[in-house]
């Protein structure tokens, strides 16, 4: 399904990521195509309240739970400085759909990186 929101389509994703050499590209091409997959449920399932959109933000923090042993076996990581540019885009996305008051920590709580 392709991303109908124009703030979203043009958006590069994780693009610092990908300016940073300690971060796989094929890996970050993963994170990327999860944060996608998110929009695409956005936009398919259009929640309509905070509670919704975290439910949805909560199944995509669960698998860049599982990505994060893919960042570990490329010899990398979700540290501090990914995890905070992750958490970014959660919230770019958040916003990009009109929930501008989404809690940052909400949208990624059940994070373990």
């Amino acid at each position: 399904m392709p991303i109908t929101n124009q703030q979203v389509a043009g958006h590069a994703f994780l693009w610092q990521m990908y300016d940073d050499s300690y971060f796989p590209d094929r890996v970050v091409d993963q994170g990327k195509a999860v944060l996608l997959r998110l929009c695409e449920r956005i936009e398919a399932e259009r929640p309509s309240d905070l509670a919704t959109l975290y439910e949805l933000t909560q199944a995509t923090t669960e698998e860049f739970n599982l990505l994060d042993r893919e960042f570990v076996a490329a010899g990398s990581g979700i540290e501090t400085v990914a995890r905070e540019w992750i958490c970014d885009e959660f919230c770019f996305v958040a916003s990009a759909y009109g929930f501008t008051g989404a809690d940052a920590e909400e949208l990624t709580a059940g994070r373990d990186w």
